[in-house]
């Protein structure tokens, strides 16, 4: 008895999230998030309506599931050279994408669309494995390293709440302090 071939990565599934999601990026840009509705992205990407409800619910969900894959951070973080420096960086960089209006888009559509928490948990883990990169680029440099955690709970949690509910104070300075805070309180030795 032969094996059963094993499926191919991507295949039509891949093929038609990345099309439902070009569409959404496109429509967005062309009549605004408002205007949007699932048919005219179902028409943009070539699929019937009920592929787009069977896969993502409703319209809001698919936006969710958009926003997170804009979410998800297209280069590894800087290596400056040192651990500081290299999460300065990347906090700097953090609050610059999320601050901004789409990255509140992004933000506010991630939750919105996320009645599981599935979406919000991803949007976590990017940020949890950025710090990760760092921290073992530093490790490996042979610099004492706190715990992801720690930096999660020091620098993003911040970032995050003033993003979404105070929204003054979001500059370089700000994310400088907080690694600062977050770096002298911890004791990785």
């Amino acid at each position: 008895m032969s094996p059963k071939p094993m499926t191919r990565p991507g295949g039509r599934s891949a093929r038609v999230q990345e099309s439902v999601h070009a569409a959404v990026r496109d429509l967005v840009g062309e009549v605004g998030r408002d205007a949007l509705t699932v048919p005219m992205v179902a028409a943009r990407a070539g699929v019937t309506p009920s592929t787009v409800y069977r896969r993502w619910g409703d319209l809001q969900e698919l936006l969710s599931d958009v926003a997170v894959e804009r979410l998800r951070p297209e280069t590894d973080p800087a290596d400056l050279g040192s651990l500081r420096d290299d999460l300065n960086a990347w906090a700097e960089q953090f609050l610059d994408e999320m601050a901004s209006p789409s990255g509140r888009a992004y933000i506010r559509d991630a939750l919105l669309g996320d009645p599981d928490g599935t979406n919000a948990g991803q949007c976590s883990a990017y940020a949890a494995e950025q710090i990760d990169a760092v921290l073992d680029r530093a490790a490996r440099r042979g610099e004492p390293v706190p715990d992801t955690e720690l930096m999660i709970d020091g620098v993003v949690a911040p970032i995050m709440y003033r993003i979404l509910f105070r929204p003054g104070r979001l500059d370089a300075a700000y994310a400088r302090e907080l690694v600062s805070r977050t770096l002298d309180r911890s004791d990785p030795l």
